[in-house]
């Protein structure tokens, strides 16, 4: 193998390196985006509730649209608050 074809292998050995790193930091972007969006709050607020709904009627609860909310709504509350947590928590460890 001469020189210049070594470098050449480098060079391209480099660049899917580089690419693959790109994709994957579109990926992990995307999944950081998705993790805080409010379409997956709601998401998981609205299947929360529903959940708890079945279970209450499930129980002979005698309000259970009216009592679901409660634990629903400590989601949502745990979603929103913890991104405040978690900025304090960073500043404490600078």
């Amino acid at each position: 193998m001469n020189k210049d074809s070594y470098y050449e292998e480098l060079i391209k050995n480099l660049e899917d390196r580089v690419t693959k790193i790109e994709t994957r930091n579109k990926t992990v972007e995307s999944d950081k985006t998705w993790e805080i969006s409010i379409t997956r709050r709601l998401t998981i607020a609205v299947l929360t509730y529903i959940i708890i709904v079945l279970f209450l009627f499930a129980n002979k609860n005698l309000e259970p649209l009216k009592n679901a909310l409660l634990p629903t709504l400590g989601f949502l509350l745990s979603t929103l608050s913890l991104s405040v947590f978690k900025d304090f928590w960073l500043k404490l460890r600078k």
